[in-house]
């Protein structure tokens, strides 16, 4: 076999199979862009993300193209994946979503109680309340993937389930809590496109360039009507034939969480480290993440699973102990790839967005530490699981 083929090819290959690699390029785009922001030129790396690029007669940042561009294809995938667990998956049957639904729901409500007693004598840092409800798929799932064996596979699927809903909270949060001001031609204009979209839908229509034009469309009206342009990736999903969803679903999974999540990360983790940063790490902005994201996450889930288990409302299988739930709830502590948007969007000024996304990736990194050392605890001898 060819050296090159066996030694690097073969295990890229081998981790995307089992959903290692996304996470592990977040952690290798992460490390790099802090390197170069901290290195002789990294000034020059800073006003990279600023050089304008004019499209379609439009000038705006790379930032902004990744940030508002980029950004609403991830959550075109994160909507076709919603749909998908809405009717076919974990979610279609009540029985099967209470308790991921409701233990998704704590671990919202606990971290941003958390981030509240924290901030709430602050009220330019307390808009940033749901930073730390968000949980990254990617990275947790990536997680549990790294513990093989040893996990079984019933937290698997129920992480992907509550991270889902979680995805669904925060679009909503997003919709509601961290649009401008709104203009309602523009929102008439998306309303058009989006019925336009969904009668088509009705009538079978099945030719996916249609909708993705339209699709296009309603992108633009939505960020030009102070609602956050993510949200139209989640009302396009929602609008196209369940058949042409699923065949998207194949084309994006690849260029999103290897191509555009990555770049993401090295745009928006661009950060200048400095001793009065560092310091910030102890303030109640830090603090507030750092906490509801290695604290607050795992109890709000755990604690809603345990009421619902001990109610008989719900239940878990018998190779799955309590412990295996924290060290799963933990993992969903990994907040970063939302958590970093949700705080671009809260924020005006460099201090308090960099020290934000600072305390995300402390926060997230206890989070994944902990949810690996407790997974391994929880179940020693790693016997085959399905």
């Amino acid at each position: 076999m060819n050296p090159i083929r066996k030694f690097l090819v073969n295990p890229i290959l081998d981790l995307a199979k089992h959903g290692k690699l996304a996470g592990l390029l977040l952690i290798l785009a992460t490390a790099i862009s802090l390197l170069l922001s901290n290195s002789e030129s990294g000034q020059s790396y800073l006003d990279l993300w600023q050089i304008k690029i004019g499209i379609a007669g439009a000038s705006h940042s790379i930032l902004f193209w990744i940030n508002d561009a980029l950004m609403p294809i991830f959550f075109l995938l994160v909507g076709i994946e919603i749909k998908r667990e809405l009717l076919t998956g974990e979610l279609s049957k009540p029985s099967q979503a209470i308790l991921p639904v409701i233990a998704a729901i704590g671990g919202v409500l606990v971290p941003a109680i958390i981030y509240f007693i924290f901030n709430r004598n602050s009220p330019e840092t307390l808009h940033g309340w749901a930073i730390p409800t968000a949980t990254d798929i990617a990275f947790s799932l990536g997680i549990l993937s790294l513990m093989g064996n040893r996990v079984p596979f019933f937290l698997k699927v129920f992480l992907t389930a509550l991270a889902i809903i979680d995805d669904l909270v925060a679009i909503l949060i997003i919709a509601f809590f961290y649009s401008g001001d709104l203009h309602m031609r523009m929102i008439l204009y998306a309303l058009v496109v989006l019925l336009a979209m969904i009668i088509l839908n009705r009538l079978k229509f099945r030719f996916i360039f249609v909708y993705l034009v339209l699709g296009g469309l309603l992108w633009f009206f939505v960020l030009q009507s102070g609602i956050h342009p993510t949200i139209a990736g989640v009302l396009i999903a929602f609008s196209i034939p369940v058949s042409l969803a699923e065949n998207l679903e194949e084309k994006l999974f690849q260029p999103v969480y290897y191509f555009i999540l990555p770049l993401f990360a090295l745009a928006n983790t661009a950060i200048p480290l400095s001793l009065d940063l560092a310091g910030n790490l102890t303030s109640a902005l830090s603090m507030g993440i750092i906490l509801a994201l290695f604290i607050g996450k795992p109890l709000g889930i755990v604690l809603s699973s345990f009421i619902l288990v001990k109610t008989k409302i719900s239940s878990i299988p018998a190779d799955v102990n309590w412990k295996m739930m924290t060290g799963m709830g933990l993992t969903a502590g990994i907040g970063f790839t939302m958590s970093i948007f949700l705080a671009t969007l809260s924020f005006n000024t460099d201090l308090l967005t960099h020290t934000a996304k600072l305390a995300i990736i402390a926060g997230s990194l206890l989070a994944a530490l902990g949810g690996m050392l407790i997974l391994y605890l929880a179940s020693p001898s790693g016997q085959k699981r399905q």
